[in-house]
């Protein structure tokens, strides 16, 4: 029910408002993987995240080609194993590597074998990085893997133990929320969009709503106190709109049962609208 209530909570008149073009392409179906087995018996919901999977994948992979800036919405943040991967394979074809920025309250960075809740959107990352153990993710090798060092999580705050050591293992960017209060998120994020610019990389952000404070977007089923503030995540939206480089987007883990009157639904809408170009006000735009 999340891209729907994005929908309702006006996604694509505030773009439209805001001079941009918007192409609805509906909600897609799973793809036919047949009957798989899961790999380890605790993962939960296994052959539909693999359907959900391939079908995102080739969505992603068609729209990454296309002059355009998909917004896929979900969901939980299991879909961007998905679009992420089929904006690799997009990428490639263009021969730029993909960095993304993944703001989330957890890194999702668990492998089948790691997992100990079987929760599959704790593993998408992990699958995007190239870790092994997901073979039958897209029916075929996955040939368009992430450099560990250009994913960035930002907004961190609930890490196992596993999962801590394979990050560690693996270079990927991370900043918990103790490092964004100290240096605070404009000093963290600057480097990572001046590394996407020096390395003509396209710029994929996966905005979960966990990353924001439960106590202003509480629709949510894996809250996390003590996440980004209003001003934080909005000051994240602007400098990611004024570096120009963001190319894709996932809006994840919106679940309108636990919202209130909407306003999870609302705020993400408005996080959107800054990313896109909203402003208070105009002014010349620095450059990264």
């Amino acid at each position: 029910m999340g891209p729907d209530a994005y929908r309702t909570a006006g996604l694509a008149e505030t773009l439209e408002a805001l001079g941009h073009t918007v192409v609805d392409h509906g909600n897609l179906q799973p793809a036919d993987v047949g009957k798989l087995t899961p790999p380890n018996p605790v993962l939960k919901n296994y052959p539909a995240y693999v359907a959900w999977t391939r079908s995102l994948h080739d969505k992603a992979a068609e729209l990454g080609e296309a002059p355009v800036v998909p917004v896929y919405l979900g969901g939980d943040h299991a879909m961007a194993a998905g679009t992420v991967s089929g904006q690799a394979r997009a990428a490639a074809a263009q021969n730029r590597p993909l960095f993304v920025l993944w703001l989330d309250a957890h890194s999702d960075f668990h492998t089948f074998d790691s997992t100990d809740s079987g929760n599959l959107h704790g593993t998408p990352l992990a699958f995007l990085c190239g870790l092994p153990g997901f073979d039958d993710m897209l029916g075929a090798p996955f040939e368009h893997t992430l450099k560990p060092e250009n994913v960035e999580i930002l907004g961190v705050r609930s890490i196992d133990d596993e999962e801590r050591k394979l990050l560690l293992d693996h270079g990927v960017g991370v900043s918990d929320m103790r490092r964004i209060d100290e240096e605070g998120i404009h000093n963290l994020l600057r480097p990572f969009l001046e590394r996407v610019r020096a390395e003509n990389g396209l710029l994929h952000v996966s905005l979960d709503v966990d990353f924001l404070d439960p106590g202003i977007a509480p629709a949510v089923g894996t809250t996390v106190p003590g996440g980004a503030s209003f001003r934080e995540a909005h000051l994240v939206m602007e400098m990611l709109h004024d570096s120009g480089l963001v190319t894709s987007l996932d809006l994840v883990e919106l679940n309108p049962f636990l919202d209130e009157r909407g306003k999870t639904a609302r705020l993400m809408v408005d996080l959107t609208g800054s990313l896109f170009g909203r402003r208070v006000f105009d002014r010349p735009t620095r450059s990264f």
